[in-house]
């Protein structure tokens, strides 16, 4: 559990309600109640406070006495609650028309509408998680795959803030010990006093990058890869997209160009959830406006694209040249994510394979028999350094996290070599120090509002 934030404890916050559940029609919905108005809502729309942690039917009234609903109240007296304050749930019918009067109700006894994710920064705010565990919560919410959702589960129960919180005591021990190396003189210093914090600091660099691996696959489980199909018209982009996600996503024709906009699927490769961006076929020139329209698109599909698989009609192309296509399709300027997909070798008589070139890796495969598909499936892995035996047992990370670790082992790096070149240790410590803040970052001991802000906007509201 994590402190609360500096000059946050004590603070006053308005008392906040919200749907708990989703939107629709349901056997249950929930209204939640964070703040210090909790008891006196209950006692007025319950008619009593209900006793904390047991859960108690009752009805729900309006102001002229009239039963509203009825369910279960159930009370978290703070500070053992979810938000570390006085939390109300109560759990009605989930029809539309019967919450949202519920929630009217709440809100007419002095509650405001939570905004998204402000009961769980509140949960923050008030030290009962990390921010690490905080988002953890957003990423078990919308995990895509059940890989995710278990690295997620491991996240929110504290197994990456641990990773860090012993990394960062271990770091502090070393900061502390070539800080008390600076009041001696170069005579007095000890040689294996140096060797211990040289040790002390390659240990503490092979611990950061094996959490930095660990992040690495945690990240693509929490965001997955973005990958996107490009190729010239008719070169079975579409039907190589069925194939993939085993449905009828898209339409398949012998008519080129049947594919005018961006088609978004998404699929689980051993875990890993891969979003997929069918794009438009890129023609030399078209006076369709229309076909401009997607060709537009199809350029800014690229740009985000983690991976792109550049398709082509293996039966009518004769050329094998990566460098060549690549150029003649326009993609050299994204060549460093783009590998080369060899459609329809059930016509061109060829089998498949897996293949490398000075300019990349080439696939064969036909996406009307299928034949290659396990290959291409593997290439994607590779190609987002996901390993589906480490994906078992990792926890949920976000890009943040990475550019934090990234950091703390730069600084690192930095700390050695002013130690073992130069013998600077006040340069040592200040690196060190760097570090220490980066890894504070990733828990939220260090983070500024506007980081909160954006971290917290992204959840649903409710939670």
């Amino acid at each position: 559990m994590s402190m609360p934030r500096k000059g946050v404890k004590g603070q006053a916050f308005s008392t906040i309600t919200a749907r708990a559940t989703a939107p629709g029609r349901g056997g249950v919905g929930i209204i939640r109640v964070s703040g210090a108005l909790v008891p006196k809502i209950a006692k007025v729309l319950c008619g009593k406070l209900p006793k904390p942690r047991y859960a108690r039917f009752t009805n729900f009234y309006d102001q002229n006495g009239a039963v509203i609903d009825s369910g279960l109240a159930l009370y978290f007296k703070s500070p053992n609650s979810f938000t570390g304050e006085d939390v109300l749930e109560l759990h009605g019918h989930g029809g539309m028309v019967v919450l949202d009067s519920l929630l009217q109700r709440v809100i007419e006894l002095g509650a405001v509408l939570a905004k998204p994710g402000e009961f769980s920064e509140r949960a923050f705010l008030n030290g009962k998680i990390d921010l690490a565990e905080a988002e953890a919560i957003a990423d078990l919410i919308d995990a895509s795959s059940k890989k995710s959702a278990l690295a997620a589960a491991r996240s929110l129960n504290g197994e990456f803030s641990n990773l860090i919180f012993i990394l960062k005591e271990k770091l502090i021990l070393l900061r502390s010990n070539v800080e008390a190396a600076i009041d001696f003189s170069e005579e007095e210093l000890d040689l294996k006093d140096q060797k211990a914090q040289i040790k002390m600091l390659d240990e503490l660099l092979e611990e950061c990058r094996g959490i930095q691996r660990s992040a690495k696959q945690g990240v693509l489980l929490s965001e997955g890869l973005t990958l996107a199909l490009v190729g010239k018209p008719n070169v079975g982009k579409s039907s190589l997209l069925n194939r993939l996600t085993g449905e009828e996503t898209a339409i398949v024709t012998d008519i080129p160009g049947t594919t005018r906009d961006i088609v978004k699927s998404h699929l689980e490769i051993d875990g890993l959830p891969v979003h997929i961006l069918d794009t438009a076929g890129l023609r030399d020139s078209t006076q369709d406006p229309i076909e401009q329209e997607g060709m537009r698109r199809s350029r800014d599909a690229l740009k985000i694209a983690d991976r792109i698989l550049c398709i082509i009609d293996a039966a009518e192309e004769k050329s094998r040249n990566s460098e060549e296509i690549l150029a003649r399709l326009g993609l050299k300027e994204v060549a460093g994510k783009v590998s080369i997909v060899f459609n329809k070798i059930d016509l061109s008589h060829e089998n498949a394979a897996l293949k490398e070139d000075a300019h990349g890796t080439q696939v064969y495969l036909s996406a009307r028999t299928g034949s290659g598909l396990n290959l291409l499936s593997e290439h994607i892995k590779h190609s987002a350094g996901f390993a589906s035996s480490e994906a078992d047992s990792s926890f949920s990370a976000r890009k943040r996290h990475l550019e934090a670790l990234g950091c703390v082992e730069k600084a690192l790096i930095s700390a050695r070599e002013q130690l073992l070149l130069h013998q600077n240790y006040e340069l040592s410590a200040e690196y060190l120090r760097s570090a220490q803040n980066s890894l504070s970052e990733i828990t939220g001991e260090f983070s500024s509002d506007d980081l909160l802000a954006k971290i917290f906007s992204e959840f649903c509201v409710g939670k």
